[in-house]
């Protein structure tokens, strides 16, 4: 019993994070303007520190930017995959994501 109710945090986290940073090739502050996120790059590097787990809707951002399944940054059995020639997608160019549909 003890455990129930508790979710286990996924150890692998951080480091697809991280990843998906260095692949773009943009530093923390630029990617929390990518992200359209407003806690600044300092809670950027705590994700990618593992100091701290990122909330839903900006795990589902980071997923979208790097047009990965949120399945892939959550599942440590799942190896984060992003293609050589992959870059930013476009709707994140202006800081600033537009609807797609």
């Amino acid at each position: 019993m003890g455990q129930r109710g508790r979710r286990r945090k996924p150890e692998r986290l951080a480091e697809k994070l991280l990843a998906i940073r260095l692949k773009l090739g943009v530093s923390q502050n630029r990617l929390a303007k990518l992200l359209v996120f407003d806690k600044g790059s300092a809670r950027i590097s705590e994700y990618e520190t593992d100091k701290r787990e990122p909330d839903l809707m900006t795990l589902l951002k980071y997923s979208k930017l790097a047009r990965v399944s949120m399945e892939v940054l959550a599942d440590d059995t799942r190896e984060l995959k992003l293609p050589k020639n992959w870059k930013r997608p476009g709707h994140f160019n202006n800081g600033s994501e537009k609807s797609q549909e």
